[in-house]
């Protein structure tokens, strides 16, 4: 029960914040899906610092499971339970479009952000981002 109140929060705050567009980066006209999500070519070789143990990529799953699991789902398809209200697709984590980024690309994305996706710049240190990406990376599709 506790966790579902606690789901139930998750996702009433972060429709709330998605009315609000208080924490949500501006969206540019050529940004408009994540086929067209322009990163700058001084951030894609950008190599992550933190090395990809069990306890980097458990600490990526809990903070991912926190952060991300509202919108991209548990299995990070793009299915989670207010992906349905965000006006455009959820990005599948697992796909080779994403898979085939380069840490440096995921990284600035995740700081960034790119209206409905949050920039977690602010929510996350540096280190939690580069864990969440390597956890990211245990997702890729089979």
């Amino acid at each position: 029960m506790k966790k579902f109140i606690v789901s139930m929060f998750a996702l009433f705050l972060t429709l709330s914040l998605l009315q609000t567009g208080t924490i949500f980066a501006k969206e540019s006209s050529n940004n408009s899906s994540p086929q067209h999500w322009t990163v700058p070519s001084s951030a894609k070789n950008t190599p992550n610092p933190v090395k990809a143990d069990a306890k980097v990529i458990a600490a990526g799953k809990k903070i991912f499971s926190r952060q991300c699991t509202t919108c991209h789902g548990a299995s990070g398809k793009g299915d989670g339970p207010a992906a349905q209200f965000l006006g455009k697709p959820v990005a599948n984590l697992t796909s080779e479009l994403v898979q085939s980024q380069t840490d440096g690309e995921l990284f600035w994305k995740i700081s960034t952000g790119n209206a409905p996706m949050p920039t977690f710049k602010a929510a996350l240190t540096e280190e939690q981002r580069w864990q969440i990406i390597t956890y990211l990376r245990t997702l890729k599709a089979k």
